[in-house]
């Protein structure tokens, strides 16, 4: 830890001529007040318009001269600027992406061509179901709660903006006791560490120590609902599921096993009974999600509407018989499989091991490597996952629907018999 709270984070990966290094900010979606929702996602593309000493034109030649990429992605609880570069071009990276985040400028004219940006981006996801079916479920299970909101905002919130809340927002949230700086590659924590001290000695000018690791209760005080969302598409998209477990739930361990072995390939449950057995959708999976004080559990499926039903009758039978009997020891090892091969294969690049070390760093108080990380999965018995499955499979359930609908009226009756 650096004086100002911030922290620098490292992993030296043998044998390759590349370093990722990646800046971690503890500011998300979540963190937006319903006023300027999406601000988190509109400054991630803001700050990249140029800074006192660069153009937007002179950062993109500056990581194109160097055949690099330089990026950032906004999610719920944090927002993470990066660079993936030669490892000779480290210096380069830390400086393009210190620079980007700390001193990204927020002029009124950037905040201009960039609405229409944020604007398409909305437009972008509109036009495609799958994505919108996912935005609308976030709404259906967690309501008016900020996890409800989509990342990217709403039309409304981007038009109303202005230069000056999103300046704020930088200002104010984009602090040294918030960010962690993570890389990994062929890199030395030293020589990370020196880069770092030369970009960013303004954040280092006070005593104060990290943010505490996210945390609290999350106040859902209204049950998951029914979004359904009309477009005259040849498929329904559907997206049901329930509020689950945090992320620093040990039972998080199990739920992942339970979501592999459901719907996480072509052997998964979901997968031979709705596609292989009945044909009655191309793409079915289940997945999870885990937050600092609630989490999700869901399943996806895209089929023809006059399908619906029985889609989500297949899917809530299979829900209901896991619910009540958990799953079998070959869907156990088959699962723990999965995430075993998973997680390996995912470290294969250094752009991978960047993101989890600076993700561990932000979020969890204890951190696992991936020898730790393995042996939690192992450790997984059938009857773990099925007292998760008796637990969080019974919750209430949330539901989304794009397709041919106008309202919900007009819904196949195993949808509503779904969320009793």
């Amino acid at each position: 830890m650096l004086p100002g709270g911030l922290r620098v984070v490292t992993e030296h990966v043998s044998g390759v001529r590349s370093a990722s290094v990646g800046i971690w900010v503890g500011v998300g979606a979540r963190d937006e007040h319903p006023s300027v929702a999406g601000a988190a996602h509109y400054l991630e593309h803001l700050l990249f318009k140029g800074t006192p000493t660069r153009s937007a034109l002179d950062i993109a030649e500056a990581v194109d001269a160097v055949g690099g990429e330089l990026n950032a992605f906004t999610a719920k609880e944090h927002t993470c600027f990066y660079a993936h570069v030669l490892d000779s071009d480290l210096a380069l990276a830390v400086d393009l992406v210190s620079d980007v985040v700390l001193r990204g400028r927020c002029d009124s004219a950037d905040v201009q061509t960039e609405r229409s940006v944020v604007l398409e981006e909305i437009a972008m996801r509109d036009d495609d179901p799958e994505d919108l079916v996912h935005d609308a479920f976030g709404a259906a299970l967690f309501g008016q709660h900020p996890l409800g909101r989509p990342i990217i905002g709403s039309v409304e919130s981007v038009e109303a903006m202005t230069r000056s809340q999103l300046h704020s927002f930088h200002r104010r949230r984009y602090t040294a006791p918030r960010m962690v700086v993570a890389a990994a590659g062929n890199v030395e924590h030293d020589e990370v560490l020196d880069h770092v001290l030369r970009n960013v000695d303004a954040l280092l000018d006070s005593d104060s120590a990290p943010e505490p690791v996210r945390a609290g209760t999350a106040r859902l005080r209204t049950r998951p609902g029914l979004s359904v969302i009309k477009r005259d598409s040849e498929q329904t998209h559907l997206v049901l599921g329930l509020r689950a477990l945090h992320r620093h739930d040990e039972r998080r361990w199990a739920l992942s096993v339970l979501s592999a072995a459901v719907g996480g390939g072509m052997s998964s449950r979901l997968f031979q009974q709705v596609r292989e057995e009945r044909g009655l959708a191309y793409s079915v999976y289940s997945s999870v999600d885990t937050y600092a004080d609630t989490g999700v559990f869901s399943v996806y499926a895209g089929c023809q509407p006059e399908r619906l039903g029985a889609v989500v009758e297949v899917i809530s039978e299979v829900l209901s018989s896991v619910a009540a009997d958990g799953i079998d020891d070959g869907e156990l090892q088959r699962g723990k499989g999965q995430l075993r091969g998973a997680l390996v294969l995912g470290l294969e690049d250094t752009a991978s091991r960047m993101s989890r070390i600076g993700r561990s760093e932000l979020n969890y108080a204890d951190h696992l490597d991936v020898s730790q990380t393995l042996a939690r999965i192992d450790a997984v018995t059938a009857a773990d996952v099925a007292a998760v499955a008796a637990d969080v499979l019974r919750r209430p359930m949330g539901l989304s629907v794009v397709g041919p609908y106008s309202h919900a009226d007009e819904l196949p009756e195993q949808v509503h018999a779904a969320r009793r």
